[in-house]
């Protein structure tokens, strides 16, 4: 894969150009989002980087350096690739640490900030804010370029097989999941948390994962909870029933019991079984799916 544009996907055409100035985001903030600072640190998990090679990188796009992080063992590799995509909260501690899991099991993982551009929600402490300052002002095609440049980024550094290439994430990065599945014909497999599937189109978001199902590149698997307010179960029906109509590769997940950000552990919403559970599909799908 390289830094091109896929012929399939739609084109993204930087606003002539961002500058280097105008990524208002130059690097990782430390600790949590202000947003969403655990009530009790002690509680939260924290994988250490013994054995790892870990920390804030630069990735260059088009239009200046981007920063990322991250975690990958220590040795030459290259180790099989993936990508994590942040929650709206951006790459705070608990997407770090999700790079160090993966790290300690084998994989180079790479988190982009990918609102770099348009602010730093991590020190804004309203989650409205977050959405209507920043998040809502994020394109799609700027995301899938950006993924685009980590990856072929990934596969300069030497240390990273992207012949070998999953993509995970959170919330607002578990749609980006199925989107990037939808838009990158290079990508083995992908694992969505609690991504949503449908809605109402926008300037910055033309279309939804369940719009584009029949675009979808690599297998799926989708992790939900069953008591999320603000993913529809219809959602995920028409999901599954249209990734099956169009013969696709796709695989859910619904908890019962489990809220949105379930596997977010230093949020009330953590549900420990349905994350541990989920963490192990994860594993499971990308080792079944060429990645690993």
């Amino acid at each position: 894969m390289n830094d091109s544009k896929h012929p399939d996907a739609a084109p993204f055409v930087p606003k002539t150009a961002f500058s280097r100035r105008e990524f208002v985001v130059t690097s990782l903030a430390a600790g949590f989002a202000l947003a969403v600072r655990p009530a009790n640190a002690d509680e939260v998990i924290h994988t250490d980087d013994k054995g790892l090679v870990a920390g804030e990188v630069k990735v260059p796009t088009a239009d200046g350096d981007m920063p990322a992080y991250r975690a990958m063992p220590e040795g030459a590799g290259p180790f099989p690739t993936i990508v994590v995509v942040q929650e709206i909260f951006g790459v705070h501690e608990y997407i770090r640490d999700i790079c160090r899991r993966l790290a300690k099991h084998g994989y180079f993982a790479v988190a982009p900030e990918l609102y770099a551009r348009q602010g730093d929600v991590s020190k804004i402490a309203s989650i409205d804010d977050i959405v209507s300052q920043v998040v809502s002002k994020v394109p799609d095609a700027q995301v899938m370029s950006d993924l685009d440049h980590t990856v072929a980024w990934a596969k300069r550094s030497g240390r990273a097989d992207t012949a070998k290439l999953g993509i995970t994430g959170f919330c607002w990065g578990g749609r980006i999941v199925w989107m990037y599945a939808e838009h990158n014909p290079d990508l083995k497999a992908g694992v969505a948390w609690y991504g949503r599937l449908a809605g109402q189109p926008s300037d910055n978001m033309p279309g939804h994962p369940i719009d584009g199902v029949t675009n979808l590149k690599a297998p799926v698997l989708g992790l939900y909870g069953g008591a999320d307010q603000g993913i529809p179960q219809d959602s995920i029906n028409r999901m599954r029933g249209a990734a099956k109509a169009a013969g696709k590769q796709v695989e859910f997940v619904v908890y019962p019991d489990a809220p949105h950000g379930f596997h977010a552990d230093y949020r009330p919403s953590y549900r420990k079984d349905a994350a541990e559970d989920g963490w192990k599909r994860l594993l499971g799908w990308f080792a079944s799916h060429g990645v690993g």
